[in-house]
């Protein structure tokens, strides 16, 4: 028995000295890749602006026994006390202080509670705890107002709403408001929170969120409502990478030059968008894209990414769906350009080749669905070195995959060989007692 043991014991240390000894060694970190001076770069505090539903809905006592607009207020005080001391944070009412029925001063009522900047949480919660339930829901008026608060800079930037009823200020569409908004591509974000929402408000809503790329969340509990508040304000502090709005052409001769990045575009339905990327001989071109159906669309629908160069070389990537059940579509592709000898024999350097990047789509919408603006486009580029030979594991595409794949195989057959040798002994051991 002990000398089983041992003998396991040692197979395993075999096997896991062989698995490390293949892995690829660890990568630089992120700060040594930034280079000098890039800790030292300033960044914009984050933006956050609380949109409050004020009006006279709010007096409804359903949630945790208390009013609507009592438990909005005790989660106010609360998120108030967590806010990141970097958060820039404002908050904006809407239907707090016409109470009659002249409808075109009822969708006008809306307004900066306390503007978007440092926080003096004393006074916020003092302008908060003066609100009563009043007037109308001006939901759009109110989002367009928001979104004139939290211009300019390049900063995350961020509305949460929080509402218990639908816009009662039609004709303007709250959801197309929302559309406007991300068209303007100043990358700003729309959250929305539904207090016991019913099956209008909870559409409205999530339609709303869907148009920015922001969230929708029920709420029936005062702590939920708390938390979830928190939890986005503590979501528009943590660093992210900000796209950069671009706008692709109908040809490639007259596409933008992209960088390595992120972008974001707005593609009509059944369009072809153009985008230019330089890429040198030696490095390989990294891209991929998303679309999002942000409206109600026809079924069967597909995005598809088309890599061409000048000299003929085409690789098209796709990705489809049939029922309509799926928002956001997402295709990428790889095109490596090998070295020039000629440049590398004469000491010279080698020309760029430049890239046509074209995004496509098939989506189509039933005839009531306003097709204006375009549907959000994000994409991604990247230039990174290409593999140096034919030998390299990264040119068979799966990178250093290939790596981890062959110490499974030699771990498995070399587990298999010791496995057999072992219940070989076991049996000679049983058989001679």
């Amino acid at each position: 028995m002990i000398t089983r043991k041992r003998l396991a014991t040692g197979a395993c240390a075999l096997l896991a000295a062989l698995t490390v000894g293949l892995l690829p060694a660890t990568a630089p970190t992120a700060a040594a890749d930034a280079g000098p001076g890039a800790a030292d770069t300033p960044k914009e505090s984050p933006k956050v602006e609380l949109v409050l539903d004020v009006s006279g809905s709010m007096r409804a006592r359903d949630i945790d026994g208390q009013s609507r607009m009592a438990a909005a207020k005790q989660a106010f005080n609360e998120v108030l006390d967590a806010v990141p001391q970097e958060v820039r944070l404002g908050i904006r009412t809407l239907g707090a202080d016409y109470p009659g029925q002249d409808r075109q001063r009822g969708c006008k009522d809306t307004r900066a509670l306390y503007p978007v900047g440092p926080l003096d949480r004393t006074e916020a919660k003092t302008a908060v705890a003066t609100l009563a339930p009043t007037g109308w829901t001006p939901i759009g008026p109110a989002l367009l107002g928001a979104a004139e608060d939290l211009k300019g800079g390049e900063a995350t930037k961020r509305i949460v709403l929080i509402t218990d009823g639908e816009d009662t200020c039609a004709p303007l569409d709250p959801c197309e408001v929302a559309r406007e908004i991300a068209a303007k591509g100043i990358h700003l974000v729309i959250d929305t929170l539904g207090l016991v929402p019913d099956l209008k408000t909870r559409r409205q809503l999530m339609c709303i969120a869907e148009a920015t790329g922001g969230t929708y969340t029920s709420v029936h509990r005062t702590e939920e409502l708390s938390g979830r508040v928190r939890q986005l304000v503590d979501r528009a502090a943590d660093p992210v990478v900000t796209p950069v709005a671009t706008e692709g052409a109908g040809r490639c001769a007259d596409a933008p030059v992209l960088k390595p990045g992120l972008y974001t575009d707005r593609q009509a339905f059944g369009q072809h968008r153009w985008y230019r990327v330089n890429v040198l001989p030696g490095q390989e071109l990294r891209a991929s894209v998303s679309v999002s159906a942000d409206r109600a669309v026809n079924n069967d629908y597909g995005v598809l990414l088309r890599a061409l160069t000048l000299h003929g070389r085409e690789i098209v990537r796709g990705s489809e769906a049939g029922d309509g059940r799926t928002d956001v579509l997402s295709t990428g592709l790889r095109y490596p350009k090998k070295d020039d000898e000629a440049a590398l024999a004469d000491d010279t350097k080698s020309a760029a080749e430049t890239v046509c990047l074209q995004v496509s789509n098939s989506f189509s919408a039933p005839p009531s669905v306003k097709t204006t603006p375009g549907m959000p486009v994000e994409l991604a580029v990247d230039v990174v070195d290409g593999p140096g030979s034919a030998s390299d594991a990264a040119s068979f595409g799966l990178g250093r995959g290939w790596w981890l794949l062959g110490a499974l195989v030699l771990a498995g057959f070399l587990g298999g060989l010791i496995w057999g040798w072992l219940s070989r002994w076991r049996v000679a051991v049983w058989r001679t007692h």
